[in-house]
């Protein structure tokens, strides 16, 4: 039997999280952009994550009881999103006097795990549930697809990046 879809959406955060720790536990001293792949391809994998959910998601599931739960998602999704440019903003400075630290991308990278953490905790057992039950086999399987090698489109934001 296949995972379902809310399986597979937890599995994912798990890895974006996982991905992050490993960043933060063996960041050394020096040139971050040097260790940052970990936290690269977690912010990566987040984002596709989080258009996944708003592009295909949502709009399958946020009519009915889960709207309100879903505008809190999206609120979030945009913290996110902020949060991401703003590393992002860190890690690609070319100017040695605005290189970003050891302990500033620490930091950001544990406040973006408790968001993580918060959003996860809610989003898991409120919106998943869901994912099998009320979104169509249409949609499922367009999912289940997306899953496999689907990706964020150039340029794609989330509906309140702008905050």
């Amino acid at each position: 039997m296949s995972a379902t879809l809310a399986e597979v959406l937890t599995v994912e955060h798990h890895a974006i999280d996982a991905g992050i720790e490993k960043f933060v536990a063996a960041s050394p001293s020096g040139n971050v952009r040097e260790w940052a792949a970990p936290l690269t391809e977690a912010m990566n994998a987040l984002r596709r994550h989080i258009y996944l959910e708003e592009e295909l998601v949502f709009p399958q599931l946020r009519n009915g009881p889960l709207m309100m739960p879903i505008m809190v998602m999206l609120n979030e999704h945009g913290e996110m999103w902020r949060r991401m440019a703003a590393l992002d903003e860190q890690l690609s400075a070319d100017d040695v006097e605005h290189e970003p630290t050891r302990s500033t991308v620490v930091a950001e990278c544990s406040a973006m795990l408790e968001l993580l953490d918060n959003h996860n905790s809610k989003e898991e057992p409120v919106i998943y549930p869901h994912l099998d039950s009320d979104m169509d086999d249409d949609s499922q399987a367009f999912l289940r697809d997306f899953l496999t090698d689907g990706t964020t489109p150039e340029g794609w934001e989330p509906a309140r990046a702008a905050g």
